[in-house]
């Protein structure tokens, strides 16, 4: 394990709060819940004190953006998706100590109590600054009431205070040809006074603790990051704002204003822990404020800012708190080659996968981990899912055990048997499973999830070649001693995964274990499990003793199908195309015309008799039209919306007067009246009513 400058005595461990303004999406798990619960869950099972905390953010101008699209109240909002979100991450097996919120009281107190320990030093620069106002509505513009264009990158959608196409930071009046959302109105300048923290002020301190005491144990784009920020030079940043929702501000002046949401939401983990001591009789002090406590925050590369510079420095003005010894930020996760967003609804929501795959919480954890956007972005596809599933999960993982719990039973009448003497091979097998718990703890202290978890996979391969290369099933009329210790060996290697893959697989580990016999207390998916037993492993001791029954099991994978991935992909396409229909421009009206333009145009009521779909075409359609004037054929491109059989005898709008034309060797005489809907399909437009006859003129 690499050696910290002191072991630490106890962990905290928070995850960045989740905004309750949507559920949880996979971009959420992938680059903050599960590499976070990962390394809580390695550190519990290797003996460690650990506290891990989060709860949901819901303050901020999210919120009340949410509100209004669903003509809802705040309130409505946040306890909709806070208990979606709860309730997920709690059939998700994320393994928090403690799920608060930020509406709770005891949040708003200890967020109102840190703000004016700081007022009350001095630490706040009073100003009265002009910012942005909505004259339509009546209100200053909270950053996401803003939108423009952004100043460092050009992007025309950049909000008040993030450009989500560079990731700058912003504030509201910097961006060019801003536009409030609410109104859609150009805001103007009006003065109104905030309360800033004086970013500048801690430069020193910031560069000393990130630049040169961080500069080798932090993620690159961590620090790299943190870097282009000092070296631009920190400003003062107002932590209130002009909104009625959130914590208001706690100082005279201070009505009809509240918090900035990026102040008090990383509060929201002291919040949190004073919430899991008082229902747990703890002492949440010691888990932030002694020095022998490691810190470490789990959050998205769009929060590196908030949690590396200005929570840093609110810790160090208040000086009561320990700092993070790690802020191990992950980059953004796509979705088949498109940006996740809550907004578009363009992603794959924890609660739908929940209901779609059943009992299949690991494979996404796996997937997610094995995908994990470390170093740069990445994208998920339900195709590599449905990949890491079949040929990793159930053909290596699933098939060791399977075959191991099978021949075992078969054999032994799943009875662990009493080994004879060890061969070469079964004693180099069980030395090279022995190197497997420090090959995680290299990964898992690096925060390389994704290398811990294909170490994990390796030790499953370790198993399968065993197997292949020992074949029991060959030997068992001939040698039966041999096969009881090799499959002595093979349940050793067994037992080795159920513990190991805990942080990785709570809910296979969980079943594995029970299925072994491994532990009383470890068959539910966020049990800390038995501490010994990872040091077991490295020191070679026995995992599974001779006699044990183990039972006959089950699988702990299946395979999925391609229908169920084509299901999920056309999901996405349904989701695609209303967004497209959504952000659909309207085509321009065209040049004015005069009536006596208008009354040359003749459309009639016609019934469509007869339909074929062209020979060698994609889109046309050949069709027998009854007018009234006469039966004629028109070619209509519209065999892509449409079979032929549902056109007979459909009554549709017809211009009759326009000039026949040659379309592949067949002559049209006339056009169908069309358009689309949401989805791009083709439509009729119709003549509605009883008794329309074929030949009445539409005018």
């Amino acid at each position: 394990m690499p050696k910290a400058k002191t072991q630490p005595a106890r962990y905290t461990i928070t995850a960045a709060l989740p905004y309750t303004n949507g559920p949880i999406h996979i971009g959420h798990l992938a680059g903050v819940y599960v590499p976070a619960d990962i390394y809580s869950r390695y550190l519990r099972l290797t003996g460690k004190d650990v506290l891990f905390v989060c709860g949901s953010d819901e303050h901020g101008v999210a919120i009340p953006m949410k509100a209004k699209k669903e003509g809802v109240s705040p309130q409505v909002v946040i306890d909709k998706y806070h208990n979606i979100i709860k309730d997920s991450f709690e059939s998700f097996g994320i393994s928090f100590d403690n799920y608060s919120r930020t509406s709770a009281k005891i949040h708003h107190q200890t967020a109102s109590d840190f703000f004016l320990k700081l007022y009350e030093q001095g630490d706040f620069l009073e100003e009265t600054t002009a910012q942005l106002y909505d004259s339509e509505a009546n209100q200053f513009l909270a950053d996401r009431f803003v939108v423009g264009t952004c100043p460092k990158c050009g992007h025309e959608e950049a909000y008040g205070d993030q450009c989500e196409n560079c990731g700058s930071s912003l504030n509201a009046t910097d961006l060019i040809n801003p536009k409030s959302t609410i109104s859609g109105a150009i805001p103007v300048l009006k003065e109104t006074k905030h309360w800033f923290l004086p970013l500048d002020r801690y430069d020193e301190f910031l560069k000393e603790w990130i630049l040169v005491n961080h500069k080798n144990d932090w993620k690159p784009n961590v620090y790299g990051q943190c870097k282009s920020w000092l070296d631009d030079g920190l400003k003062p940043r107002a932590v209130t704002r002009d909104l009625d929702w959130g914590i208001p501000v706690p100082v005279k002046g201070g009505e009809g204003k509240v918090l900035y949401v990026w102040f008090d939401a990383p509060i929201g983990y002291i919040s949190s822990s004073k919430e899991w001591a008082a229902r747990t009789g703890n002492d949440w002090e010691k888990y932030w404020k002694s020095k022998d406590t490691k810190l470490v925050h789990f959050i998205g590369k769009d929060n590196i800012v908030f949690h590396c510079i200005v929570f840093p420095s609110m810790l160090n003005a208040h000086k009561d708190f320990i700092l993070p010894e790690n802020v191990p930020a992950n980059e953004f996760l796509n979705l088949e080659g498109n940006k996740l967003s809550t907004s578009k609804n363009w992603a794959v929501w924890l609660h739908e996968y929940l209901v779609d795959f059943p009992n299949m919480q690991d494979v996404l954890r796996y997937t997610l981990t094995a995908n994990a956007p470390e170093t740069k972005d990445n994208d998920f596809t339900w195709k590599d899912f449905q990949s890491r599933n079949n040929n990793e999960l159930v053909a290596i993982f699933g098939n060791f055990i399977n075959r191991v719990v099978v021949l075992t039973n078969k054999y032994f009448e799943g009875i662990v048997p009493l080994p004879e003497k060890f061969s070469a091979d079964d004693s180099e097998a069980l030395e090279e499973m022995k190197s497997f718990p420090e090959k995680l703890i290299e990964s898992l202290e690096r925060y390389r999830f994704r290398e811990a978890s294909q170490e994990l996979m390796n030790l499953a391969r370790l198993g399968n070649k065993y197997l292949a290369e020992e074949e029991p099933w060959k030997i068992i009329k001939q040698d039966k001693e041999r096969v009881q210790t090799i499959m002595f060996v093979a349940l050793q290697i067994a037992a080795s995964l159920a513990i190991l893959s805990e942080p990785f697989l709570p809910f296979t580990s969980a079943k594995l274990k029970a299925i072994l016999g491994l532990g009383k207390n470890s068959s539910t998916p966020n049990s800390s499990g038995d501490n010994s037993r990872w040091e077991a492993i490295s020191n070679g001791d026995l995992l599974l003793n001779s006699g044990l029954q183990i039972e006959k099991g089950e699988l702990l994978f299946r395979k999925i199908e391609d229908l169920e991935i084509e299901r999920q992909i056309e999901k996405l396409e349904a989701t695609k195309k209303a967004n497209e229909a959504i952000n659909k421009e309207v085509m321009p009206q065209k040049d004015i015309i005069q009536f006596e333009d208008f009354s040359q145009i003749d459309m009639r009521v016609g019934t469509i008799l007869e339909a074929e779909k062209m020979p060698k075409t994609k889109k046309l359609m050949v069709l027998k039209v009854d007018t009234g004037l006469d039966k004629r054929t028109i070619v209509s491109g519209i065999a892509e919306s449409f079979n032929a059989d549902e056109l007979i005898g459909k009554k549709v709008t017809v211009l009759v007067n326009l000039a026949p034309r040659m379309l592949r060797g067949v002559e049209s005489q006339g056009m169908i009246l069309m358009t689309e809907n949401t989805v791009g399909k083709l439509v009729f437009i119709n003549p509605e009513g009883e008794g329309i006859e074929n030949g009445e003129t539409i005018n």
